[in-house]
This record gives structure tokens, C-alpha cells and sequence, in this order.
């Protein structure tokens, strides 16, 4: 299973509660002009993360207010212990992403942004260059990544929430597509099946069900 994370795993995105709750060096809308199609993705992120002025406290204090899913240790245990592989692939950053994560005892394959912080000079994200699903616009190219696992499994599944999840979620068959937020209404707008979840719980108890 190829999963998002922010919005996906989490209730709020990283760069949506750091707008709203971190003080910032930026005196410019970089999302905005994502929006307007001015910059990338990965420009807008990398601009507002690199503008991000706090401390260490302050950057966790943040990571809570994202409201990591309560729900999902237990959830991925139990699709780990049916044989699912759980792969994150985001076009956000590792930083924070592998720190929540370990926070509740889970160690995942995640394909995401490399960044480091430091107080003086924010969230600094690189792309991943490196990285056989590269994408020069968002940094990780999820559609790629589950067309690698539909590969290894043809049955795999794929949960995701925005903008960015929309290509990787055509791929997927319905009974193994879960949605919410923008993605679910662009696939209404698409009449094209999937199963609507608030809460991992709900993806695992449908991808169990079907075993």
C-alpha cells in the first residue's frame, strides 16, 4: 500500500499549521503562487519551510498540531501482520515526516523531500536527485511509485488526500482507493469509485476484509 502523509497520515499538513502558528521570515504568499502556476511545488514548499524562524520546541510543538492519526500504529500492525508493505511517498519533507513516525514506534519505506533545520535558517529542503521516483516539480513523483508497486502487486492499494495525490490515485482500482479532501472531490467530479476514510482504522478494516 503507497500512502500519503500529511492530510493523509495526519489530519492537518505540515506547511498549513507552520503558516499558521510558526513565525515566519517570508513576506510573500509563495503558495499562492503555486496556485497561480508561477512556481513549483517543491519552490513553494522549500521557500516557505527555509522561512520557518523558531526553535526546536517550537518545530514539535508544530509536528503535534498536525494530529498524527491515532489510529495508525495499530492500523499498519495489523496490514504488516497480513502481509501489506507500507510505503509513504510524499511530496513533503523526511524531516518531519520520520520523526512523527518514530515517535509512535513505526519504521516505514518513506520517499519524501531530504531537509534539515536549524533555527537560523528554517526548514531547508533539497530534491531528491538521487531518488529513482525524482520529479523535478514536487521532488517525489508518486505516480511513479505506485506504478512500481502495482508492478510487485497488481492488487496494491493507495491512500491520499490533495492535489499532488491525483495522478498516483488513477492508477488504482476503486475497492483499493481511499480519499478525502481534494482528491475525493476530484474524483467525484470524475465519477470514479473509491472509498471515503477519516481514519486509517477505516483503510485497514476495508483492506482486511477483503482477504
Amino acid at each position: 500500500m503507497v500512502s500519503d502523509f500529511d492530510g493523509t497520515m495526519t489530519r492537518f499538513d505540515f506547511f498549513e499549521v507552520a503558516r499558521r502558528y510558526l513565525p515566519s521570515a517570508a513576506d510573500h504568499d509563495y503558495w499562492q503562487d503555486y496556485l497561480d502556476g508561477k512556481i513549483s511545488h517543491f519552490d513553494a514548499l522549500a521557500s516557505i519551510f527555509a522561512a520557518i524562524r523558531t526553535d526546536y520546541e517550537g518545530m514539535d510543538d508544530v509536528m503535534a498540531r498536525m494530529e498524527l492519526d491515532p489510529t495508525l500504529l495499530d492500523s499498519i500492525i495489523r496490514l504488516e501482520e497480513a502481509g501489506w508493505k507500507i510505503i509513504v511517498a510524499s511530496a513533503g519533507c523526511g524531516w518531519y515526516i520520520k520523526r512523527l513516525l518514530k515517535n509512535v514506534g513505526l519504521s516505514l519505506e518513506v520517499h519524501a523531500n531530504p531537509g534539515v533545520f536549524t533555527p537560523e535558517n528554517g526548514l531547508r529542503l533539497t530534491l531528491p536527485t538521487d531518488s529513482r521516483y525524482f520529479s523535478s516539480d514536487r521532488g517525489i513523483d508518486k505516480e511513479a511509485i505506485v506504478r512500481a508497486a502495482l508492478a510487485d502487486d497488481p492488487n496494491a492499494a493507495f491512500a491520499g488526500d490533495g492535489r499532488p495525490d491525483i495522478e498516483a490515485a488513477m492508477h488504482v482500482s476503486g475497492n483499493r482507493l481511499f480519499a478525502r479532501g481534494m482528491l475525493a472531490d476530484h474524483l467525484r467530479k470524475e465519477d470514479r469509485p473509491f472509498h471515503l476514510f477519516e481514519n486509517f482504522k477505516q483503510i485497514a478494516d476495508t483492506l482486511l476484509d477483503m482477504n
